[in-house]
């Protein structure tokens, strides 16, 4: 039992780690589970769980920007004011327009997904190609003018939305593609990452229902430990990584990531298929 517990520490504090930082938290954890065997219904079940705990920590950051988009009141006037006249930036109708893509492309192909992309081969190419971009995104000519959450528009927002459907293919990253989109789109490095954060909540919320409704057969009494465990360990992971993040990213870019994914990816491919 305690190897089971040890296994999904482990799992957390990747999930942590790597969820809002552009190296791709799904890839990673298909790679570590297939190399210390956790793996299964069960396991890929727990690894969407504890992003719950993910979540939260961007929601604890960005308490003000979510506090905005609550109604004063609970009636259709208050709300829609809430919407798309808010205090906080983004705006709720700047969020809707970001994440209705990848909700609806993911809603579609969630049996594709799950049955054909989740292996380490997959994974390994979605690091490379998500890899790449990164690197090229960086030395393009492409001058950044956005440099305020608050000036990013609508069509940007839901252009940054279809740029994340990339992530549907596990080891491109969901951050790496909002970050990519919106540097193409003119969007600086802070920005762009405080929107990737924010729009990550109701998508990620989304995706840890769904899967945890349609596995609830799969779980037992016994699981909640390492569950609750899990949950917090992500939760506290990820909150340091994102400070640590938001510190660096001005500082290096992503072009280091880009080259840590590439070789990951590289070397991932040469064990798997060596």
């Amino acid at each position: 039992m305690i190897i089971i517990y040890l296994k999904a520490i482990l799992i957390a504090v990747v999930e942590g780690l790597t969820e809002f930082i552009p190296v791709s938290s799904t890839g990673h954890m298909i790679l570590i589970g297939n190399f210390i065997k956790f793996t299964g219904e069960k396991a890929a079940t727990f690894e969407i769980f504890i992003q719950a705990g993910a979540i939260l920590a961007v929601v604890i950051i960005y308490r003000n920007t979510f506090s905005g988009l609550i109604p004063t009141k609970m009636t259709p006037r208050h709300f829609f004011k809430s919407l798309f006249m808010g205090k906080s930036y983004p705006t709720g109708l700047h969020i809707l327009l970001s994440i209705t893509p990848i909700m609806i492309a993911g809603f579609l192909l969630y049996s594709i997904i799950k049955t054909h992309l989740f292996s380490p081969i997959t994974v390994s190419f979605g690091l490379i190609i998500g890899g790449i971009l990164m690197i090229v995104v960086e030395y393009l000519p492409i001058k950044q003018t956005i440099t305020r959450l608050e000036d990013i528009s609508y069509r940007q927002s839901f252009l940054i939305g279809l740029g994340q459907c990339l992530a549907i293919w596990p080891g491109m990253s969901r951050s790496g593609s909002t970050m990519i989109t919106g540097l193409l789109l003119g969007i600086k490095h802070k920005p762009i990452a405080d929107f990737s954060f924010i729009i990550a909540v109701p998508v990620m919320f989304a995706a840890v229902i769904f899967d945890v409704f349609k596995s609830l057969e799969l779980l037992e009494i016994g699981d909640l430990g390492y569950f609750g465990i899990g949950f917090f360990v992500a939760f506290f992971v990820a909150w340091a990584s994102i400070k640590w993040f938001l510190n660096i990213l001005t500082k290096v870019r992503l072009i280091p990531f880009g080259i840590y994914r590439t070789i990951l990816g590289c070397i991932s491919l040469w064990i798997y298929l060596g």
